[in-house]
């Protein structure tokens, strides 16, 4: 399928039957663009860091913190989830990086030499301090549980540029079941779910259960798959031709058969040379980074890529310890990532977001750490027309409340939308009698953030 097209069938669906609509003014065939901007990326690769990280320690120096350790002055005392005392100063120092002078911290000094391909978002916030709730938000757009996640979206809106493999993959160690509803595609056309992949083992037999049918051979396999397509499809027929469960399973059946081949290559990452192995390091996320290179290179519209399985960000005890040790297995991987895109050429048509479900206060936990904080926190871009070496919005003295150029995550769910080229407000898909979008009914792109 030609970039960015949708074929005549799921254009129609779309646009009748109660499906779906697109806010399209003209009509759709095979090769129609439904991109109402010209984009500025093909593809996102999400670096998610599921617990939340504090940006005092990354990208929004606070010397307050330090003037007023132990002390709870006015500003300081924000509602929190948990008990809390004084501020707790970082032990973060922060030096100007880059030709663009960007404040980075010590604690990330290799992510710090691309500081002028990153656009950071000092000013962020959500709307609940627990994880289940917040989560669902910067993922699916919503607090409400069964709607599509943000990758489902992308699917469905933009599909995937390989169609032997699928348009949205998500990398998580172990195996998350609580986590599933992340990445489902709940009312969309089933196959524009997430396809969960346990990247802790390295071998593509092992990362994709099933990628090989050890009795049949492939000229065997097409000839099954194509008579079970042809009952599926008589089946379909006969009842109206709308069946959405039904659809997708079609759709898997023919992505999971042409995956055997195209799977094998994509996450075999013993194909890379040693210097490249080298470059990303050692370690579950460095290897999801380079299989989210690998992934993206390929055609791969939506990649996530966790930090870990429950919440290694969520530290309310031992902040500082913990915090050295994550940012020490996330500088190395993602600096290789954004120089190995960029050397490749893909980092202009290549988005990285980072970031967690909230952050962290500025007031300490337990003497060493610190609770939720939904009231500001801090992500990054870079690449996929995002403009680098810059700053955007402000919190407060403490990094306790985004104060200035509030982005909220509908805003950043949009703002991702339209460097892919979508209107966020016209991305949408009807269901139950009402018209949903991943950004509900808000969402504000600031034209600052647009390189």
């Amino acid at each position: 399928m030609p970039p960015l097209a949708i074929n005549r069938r799921e254009a129609l669906a779309r646009m009748g039957g109660g499906l779906g609509i697109l806010g399209l003014t003209t009509a759709l065939d095979a090769a129609s663009p439904i991109v109402h901007y010209a984009p500025r990326a093909k593809r996102v690769i999400h670096l998610f860091m599921n617990g939340g990280p504090f940006g005092p320690d990354f990208f929004d120096p606070k010397p307050a913190l330090t003037k007023y350790a132990g002390q709870r002055p006015a500003g300081a005392d924000l509602r929190t989830e948990r008990p809390t005392g004084g501020l707790l100063a970082t032990p973060a120092k922060f030096s100007p990086q880059g030709k663009s002078g960007l404040m980075v911290s010590d604690l990330l000094p290799k992510l710090g030499q691309h500081a002028d391909d990153l656009c950071v978002l000092r000013s962020c916030y959500t709307d609940n301090p627990n994880h289940g709730p917040a989560l669902l938000l910067m993922n699916n757009g919503t607090m409400t549980e069964r709607v599509p996640s943000m990758g489902s979206w992308m699917s469905y809106g933009l599909g995937t540029e390989n169609q032997n493999l699928p348009a949205y993959v998500v990398l998580c160690p172990g195996r998350p079941v609580r986590f599933s509803i992340l990445w489902s595609s709940a009312f969309l056309p089933a196959q524009h779910q997430g396809v969960y992949i346990n990247h802790t083992k390295l071998e593509p037999d092992s990362l994709i259960p099933w990628l090989k049918n050890p009795r049949l051979a492939m000229n065997d396999q097409r000839k099954q798959l194509d008579l079970i397509n042809e009952l599926n499809r008589e089946h379909l027929a006969a009842r109206g031709g709308i069946d959405n469960a039904l659809q997708g399973r079609i759709e898997a059946m023919e992505t999971a058969y042409r995956m055997q081949t195209a799977a094998t290559d994509a996450f075999d990452l013993n194909k890379e040379t040693q210097a490249t192995r080298d470059l990303y390091g050692k370690g579950h996320f460095a290897n999801g980074c380079l299989l989210a290179r690998r992934l993206c290179e390929r055609g791969v519209r939506f990649v996530q890529v966790y930090y870990g399985n429950g919440q290694p960000w969520d530290t309310h005890s031992n902040h500082d310890t913990t915090t050295k040790k994550l940012a020490a297995d996330i500088d190395q991987p993602i600096a290789a990532l954004i120089a190995d895109l960029k050397q490749r050429g893909l980092l202009d048509e290549t988005l990285i977001v980072w970031g967690g479900e909230f952050g962290r206060t500025p007031v300490s936990e337990n003497g060493s750490g610190r609770d939720h904080n939904p009231h500001g926190f801090t992500m990054f871009m870079a690449g996929g027309g995002s403009k680098g070496g810059t700053a955007y919005g402000e919190s407060d003295d403490f990094g306790f409340k985004a104060a200035v150029n509030k982005m909220h995550v509908n805003d950043i769910h949009a703002t991702i939308l339209r460097l892919m080229g979508v209107d966020h407000e016209r991305l949408t898909f009807r269901d139950a009698g009402r018209d949903y979008r991943l950004t509900g009914v808000a969402g504000h792109v600031p034209k600052e953030l647009l390189a």
